[in-house]
């Protein structure tokens, strides 16, 4: 990333979805929504160890490195999860059943709840513990659909979720999942992440642009920038020890495709 080279390609997945990478166990997790497998690669050779399968469209992914543990979402209506994978075997220890597909998911890191977006299931937001791998309550999103991103902020006890229909920002207490704001965004949203040190959210969107929103305090957030793309460029990762965002870019038509690197100011 340091030097923006393409050092290996993995082929022969099935539409690859979420990646994790656990450092202690050296594996690489890839979810596979065309076949609903996971299959696991050595983090140094690239050489596939291991493959595990659920009953279709596995998608994000989660590594909790306190735990050594691997959370994967997973299906469709009726037959939908979190599976959960011991990082270091590779092996499937448990699911925890959702009434719908899992879209994003946040894991707390200073306790035991997940924090679900299914929009399938009337754009609902549920929360798992994830000790007793079961839901402990489902947050309806009055107003708001097709809710897909989401971003966790810890420290001020805010779930960030970013809906389509309308485009819009929802900043939600994690405590009691109460709305506390709503900001306007870029349209076809599909990744959102907070910049801790800036207290800055970048939301990414399928009309082609990215959005700025700074975060005041933990009740109020202001757009402050919208940066063009182009049309489709809506997955993104952001990288805060490089101060980078990186976003890509599909092939459409004559336009190649392209990895777009940006730099975080100041």
């Amino acid at each position: 990333l340091s030097s923006n080279s393409l050092i290996r390609t993995i082929h022969g997945l099935s539409e690859p979805q979420g990646v994790s990478y656990a450092r202690k166990s050296n594996c690489i997790f890839v979810a596979n929504g065309g076949d609903g497998t996971v299959r696991i690669f050595d983090g140094s050779t690239f050489k596939l160890l291991k493959t595990v399968h659920f009953s279709s469209d596995a998608d994000g992914t989660r590594y909790d490195a306190s735990i050594g543990r691997v959370f994967v979402g997973y299906g469709n209506d009726g037959d939908a999860g979190l599976g959960i994978l011991d990082a270091a075997s590779g092996r499937l220890l448990g699911t925890i059943k959702l009434p719908g597909h899992p879209e994003s998911f946040q894991l707390e890191n200073s306790g035991s709840w997940i924090f679900v977006n299914i929009p399938s299931a009337g754009n609902i937001i549920v929360v798992v513990d994830r000790k007793a791998r079961r839901v402990i309550a489902t947050w309806k999103l009055q107003g708001a659909a097709a809710n897909f991103p989401m971003a966790l902020d810890a420290k001020d006890q805010r779930l960030l979720v970013t809906c389509r229909r309308p485009a819009e920002m929802l900043v939600l207490d994690t405590e009691s999942g109460k709305i506390i704001a709503t900001v306007p965004c870029v349209g076809d949203a599909d990744d959102m992440w907070y910049d801790t040190a800036r207290k800055r959210v970048y939301i990414t969107g399928g009309d082609g642009f990215i959005c700025v929103i700074a975060q005041e305090n933990g009740n109020h957030y202001q757009r402050v920038s919208q940066i063009k793309t182009v049309s489709g460029a809506r997955t993104s990762c952001f990288i805060p020890q490089l101060n980078r965002l990186y976003l890509a870019v599909p092939q459409r038509g004559d336009r190649p495709a392209e990895l777009r690197v940006y730099g975080i100011q100041p």
